[in-house]
């Protein structure tokens, strides 16, 4: 999802083919031997296959809306290292979190709570900002949304008695935009 949005906010016209995970066609596993969605293959054949690397990538053919901060170098390395924290240790704890039956190591309640100091740090900055690194929708905020979205809807009831307010407004924001809207109708 944060990759159609982050091509279609670029306007790069797609060919988008479905797979099934289950069912693997041939041709993902010849571009790509990782077998993972998404794949993007260029018209010069080069084959990208992290959903951050395809946001780079359209946001460096088209960034109309500078998610990329390109005028300030410090933020967009903030920006990037945010986006790496959210990737490499918020994601696998969404993952144990969703699926704790299949990790047994903690609890969910252990996860969650796990996972609640990305949730800290991201209220943190939200109480300063709309979005994550200022007034507008960035890079940041079109990567890492779709996981809080994804950890929110694990326990309702939870999140919305949770202390994040500022997390739950922002979420609330991210799912409200048109480009949120026409990427998952076109699903």
């Amino acid at each position: 999802m944060r990759a159609r949005m982050a091509i279609s906010a670029a306007g790069i016209k797609v060919q988008t083919i479905e797979v099934s995970l289950k069912n693997k066609p041939q041709s993902l596993i010849d571009y790509s031997p990782k077998a993972t969605v998404p794949v993007v293959v260029t018209v010069s054949g080069e084959v990208i296959d992290e959903s951050c690397d395809i946001i780079l990538w359209a946001l460096h053919q088209a960034d109309p809306d500078n998610w990329l901060m390109q005028n300030d170098a410090l933020k967009q390395q903030q920006m990037l290292q945010l986006v790496d924290s959210c990737d490499t240790e918020f994601k696998p704890l969404l993952d144990c979190y969703k699926y704790f039956d299949r990790h047994p190591e903690y609890s969910q309640a252990e996860y969650r709570l796990q996972a609640e100091v990305f949730l800290q740090r991201l209220d943190v900055r939200l109480s300063m900002h709309a979005f994550l690194m200022d007034a507008n929708m960035r890079f940041a905020d079109v990567a890492i949304f779709p996981f809080i979205r994804q950890f929110a809807g694990v326990d309702k009831i939870w999140f919305a008695a949770s202390p994040y307010k500022n997390l739950q407004r922002w979420l609330d924001s991210c799912i409200d935009t048109a480009l949120f809207k026409a990427v998952m109708e076109s699903k």
